[in-house]
């Protein structure tokens, strides 16, 4: 795709709940996305699998949609995760995304059931039908049972022309460069496994989706940037990012995200049930990961964006 509406770093925040009552808190909300923005994040997307968006009631997932996009007020583009276990609550979501502003639409198959390929052309046929926004397909077979191969995501989108993009979480790096090719170039991909980022991106991907800004904006940003650039600076960035990346996706990104947030006095509560909170000796070699990124030279004088 020539012009896709997203492209960079599209960081993903997770959504807070006030201690006492578990509801969600606004104001850590708008918070949170503020210094994401600040931070120079290229794109925000909320209720995704890091925004615990599973596990919100219908009016708590408008209330983050509402709250997130006024909190970005348009300063960059925003993806808004619609997925929902029926196509009609799917739709739902599609359709109060668009009233609220979002640049773009992102799609999981959140099934029970698994779907046949009839079922799957269906819900996405249905969701795309209900606004006129850019949808993003999700591939995420890790949380939604659902494997959706390359085959399928170019016959889903020469069906459906507003499917513009894919974010593909499955883990294979080889299915970067079969999606662009099956779809003639017409389909953007995003990287949505965190430690494959600089593969992704070097093998043309449009943007990196990710948790990891809430904690180490600048490293993301600066992985990015250098993904571009000749010579070895983005390999040795990644290096030093991957024991993080890999930390976080192997335990979890809420409970992970939370607790980085937790260590680093920008309160956003603890994962909703079924949840837990990140345990004590998992805390402690994440405090452990982030004062080594903190505190570590090969960032100095770089300019990817202000720490948060």
């Amino acid at each position: 795709m020539a012009n896709p509406p997203l492209k960079g770093v599209i960081a993903y925040p997770v959504t807070p709940f006030e201690p006492g009552t578990g509801e969600v808190d606004q104001a850590a909300l708008r918070r949170l996305t503020g210094e994401l923005v600040d931070a120079g994040s290229h794109g925000i997307a909320p209720l995704g699998s890091t925004g615990e968006s599973a596990y919100l009631r219908d009016d708590e997932w408008e209330t983050v949609c509402a709250t997130t996009l006024e909190a970005v007020a348009g300063r960059v583009p925003t993806l808004v995760g619609v997925s929902h276990w029926s196509t009609e609550g799917t739709v739902r979501r599609a359709r109060a995304a668009a009233r609220h502003g979002a640049t773009a639409i992102m799609v999981l198959p959140q099934v029970y059931w698994k779907l046949t390929e009839p079922e799957l052309f269906q819900h996405f046929a249905a969701v795309a039908a209900a606004t006129d926004l850019p949808v993003m397909l999700y591939n995420n077979p890790g949380t939604s049972g659902i494997d959706l191969p390359p085959e399928t995501v170019a016959a889903l989108a020469r069906e459906i022309p507003t499917i513009t993009m894919v974010k593909e979480s499955s883990g294979d790096a080889a299915r970067f460069g079969a999606i662009r090719e099956l779809s003639g170039g017409a389909l953007s991909v995003y990287n949505g496994s965190n430690p494959l980022a600089l593969e992704a991106l070097r093998s043309g991907a449009a943007g990196w989706c990710t948790a990891a800004p809430c904690l180490v904006p600048r490293w993301c940003l600066e992985l990015y940037a250098a993904a571009d650039e000749r010579g070895q600076r983005a390999d040795a960035v990644l290096a030093e990012l991957l024991p993080f990346l890999r930390f976080i996706v192997r335990h979890g990104l809420p409970r992970t995200i939370k607790a980085g947030l937790e260590l680093q006095d920008r309160k956003a509560g603890v994962p909703r049930a079924p949840l837990l909170p990140l345990p004590g000796k998992e805390v402690d070699e994440l405090r452990a990961l982030l004062v080594r990124l903190d505190s570590h030279p090969l960032l100095d004088g770089a300019a990817a964006g202000p720490a948060v």
